[in-house]
């Protein structure tokens, strides 16, 4: 059958015109014409398609039938070309039913609902009085199974109503006798019950009076109770108190005398260590001195103060750190950021401190001064697992104190007298250092003597 070109109107358009449907598909038509629209659709190129259904022209026949059996049956009704592509794959896969139909007589044995939905498809003439028929047997043989389905149900509930006739029956003859044994039970349970009534007032009686006499006795019992637990816990909350002042007396006794003779050891231990650089640097004989020379004059030969002055070191000279670790018990406490934020600002804060301890350590193995090296513990995003290098001490700040604090924390525990050398440029940590008695020093001056190593 030659297919006309898309958008002209087909020659049976006049026909459609003329007989059209007064209502809408039978729904069992109309779900027969959307099945045989999705079995012809695959058999059409894309471009025979309407526009709207090309999105569909992937589906499977099951797919389409679902999801554009809505969109296939309007454009069916308003698309006459698309019509007739549909009609001519009808008449491929239906040879003999498209045969009969266009020479205007149906099979009689066909199913009313599939002449109906091949008739809509191909239009021949009469083809509204086969759909409408097709409807109208439809709803026949839906008003008979109704009707069978009625009757069967009718049925059903005939023999049922006769059963439960016939149970309740036997049910009433022996409830008849069940009620008549309940009764003579229920008057021996009276008399029994009247029996035991008596029983009951007479123990409730003696009851009352039990209780009474029990609430009395409670009643003295909890008081003297209560008192014993007032005097009870009077006596712990003393205890308590006595206990926690001598606890405290005695962590104040011990707290108060470790640090104290922590305190006094390391000043004697720096005196001494003073007093043997004394002697070491003032070693003569005892008798080679004599009054006349501690006169101050020059004598030939002898250096000049103004020789002495021009041994003065200048702040940045890293000889100066060196002698300031020679003095006895020198104690370095090094701002840790400062330094490697001074020295080297563009590396990683791990490798910060990695190369400023690897230096401190050198440094503390090379003047025997105690180092301890403090770093700012707001930096860190979690704890830092870190080895401190031997001889030197490594602290990071508690959370909400800088490590400006706990540098003055640092210098403020060490006893009077001590040399005590702090490593930082922030002018506020070094004057405040200064007026403890420590020594500030700049970073820079560090960073020259590790630079030595």
């Amino acid at each position: 059958m030659e297919q006309p070109a898309h958008g002209a109107e087909p020659a049976d358009a006049a026909g459609d015109a003329a007989e059209a449907l007064d209502r809408p598909l039978p729904e069992g038509v109309r779900r027969r014409v959307v099945a045989l629209v999705s079995d012809a659709f695959g058999g059409l190129t894309v471009s025979e398609l309407p526009a709207q259904l090309r999105q569909y022209a992937r589906f499977t026949p099951t797919r389409r039938a679902k999801f554009a059996g809505n969109a296939m049956a309007a454009a069916l009704e308003s698309d006459p070309v698309f019509r007739q592509r549909i009609a001519e794959r009808l008449g491929q896969a239906q040879p003999e039913l498209s045969a009969a139909l266009e020479a205007g007589s149906p099979p009689a044995a066909a199913d009313p609902v599939d002449v109906a939905a091949a008739a809509y498809v191909l239009r021949p003439t009469g083809w509204v009085k086969l759909v409408a028929a097709a409807g109208e047997e439809a709803q026949r043989a839906d008003a008979e199974r109704a009707d069978e389905a009625g009757r069967r149900e009718l049925e059903r509930l005939r023999e049922e109503l006769t059963e439960a006739r016939g149970q309740t029956k036997s049910e009433t003859e022996r409830l008849r006798t069940e009620l008549e044994a309940a009764r003579k039970e229920a008057e021996a349970l009276r008399r029994k019950l009247r029996s035991a009534q008596s029983d009951v007032k007479r123990g409730e009686a003696a009851l009352r009076r039990t209780h009474a006499e029990t609430e009395t006795i409670r009643s003295e019992a909890a008081a003297q109770v209560s008192a014993a637990e007032s005097e009870t816990r009077r006596l712990k909350a003393r205890l308590g108190e006595a206990e926690a002042a001598l606890e405290a007396s005695r962590r104040a006794a011990r707290e108060g005398r470790s640090i104290e003779d922590m305190r006094l050891r390391l000043l004697l231990d720096t005196v001494l260590d003073a007093a043997q650089g004394l002697r070491r640097e003032l070693a003569l004989p005892p008798a080679a001195v004599h009054p006349a020379d501690t006169v101050d004059a020059v004598e030939p030969g002898r250096m000049s103060p103004k020789d002495i002055a021009a041994r003065a070191l200048s702040e940045t000279d890293p000889a100066l750190l060196d002698q300031l670790l020679a003095l006895p018990q020198a104690h370095l406490v090094v701002d840790g950021y400062n330094v490697t934020k001074t020295g080297y600002p563009t590396m990683p804060l791990e490798k910060q401190r990695l190369r400023l301890l690897g230096g401190l350590s050198v440094l503390a193995a090379q003047t025997g001064a105690e180092i301890t090296c403090v770093f700012d513990g707001a930096e860190l995003a979690a704890p830092v697992l870190l080895a401190p290098p031997r001889g030197v001490r490594v602290l990071f700040s508690k959370p909400g104190v800088t490590a400006d604090e706990l540098i003055r924390q640092l210098v403020r525990a060490e006893p009077p007298g001590r040399p005590v050398v702090v490593v930082s440029t922030d002018r506020e940590v070094a004057d405040g250092v200064a007026k403890t008695g420590a020594r500030p020093v700049a970073s820079a001056l560090l960073l020259k003597r590790l630079s030595r190593i």
